[in-house]
């Protein structure tokens, strides 16, 4: 019996390992990590819990800095960034959190929620974090 999705081999069976593309495109594979955070039998919210927890922190970000709170609102984007990598990489399965594979995914939620952090700690007025060589690599690549 002929597979429609595998490729023949010289005789015209189908190859039951092969590392070619599939001659068609059923769907699409789900990354790693991208099942329920839940039981099937409990309702959409607690299955994605793990992503509902992240936008609910960057929402009450958001209106912090809408509500003229612009540091904390900013660092509360930012730590639901980095809150976001510490699931991907401890949870088994977070659902539609996992968008790509879980490496990818923990470095791109990391290092945005960090550099999100770290921008917050450092503006203007007063800021709370000063680094003293990027005042001096400023000061030298502009005059």
């Amino acid at each position: 019996m002929r597979d429609a999705v595998s490729a023949p081999d010289a005789e015209g069976h189908p190859r039951r390992t092969t590392r070619r593309f599939p001659l068609f495109t059923r769907d699409t594979a789900r990354p790693e990590g991208g099942g329920r955070a839940a039981s099937g039998d409990a309702p959409a919210p607690a299955r994605q819990w793990p992503v509902i927890a992240v936008l609910a922190l960057v929402g009450l970000g958001l209106l912090l800095t809408a509500l003229d709170l612009f540091r904390v609102g900013t660092l509360l984007i930012g730590v639901a960034l980095l809150t976001g990598a510490v699931l991907r990489r401890l949870l088994p399965g977070v659902g539609m959190l996992a968008v790509r594979s879980r490496f990818t995914d923990m470095v791109t939620y990391g290092g945005l929620g960090l550099v999100i952090v770290l921008l917050a700690l450092m503006a203007q007025p007063e800021p709370w974090l000063e680094i003293p060589f990027l005042k001096d690599t400023l000061h030298f690549t502009v005059s």
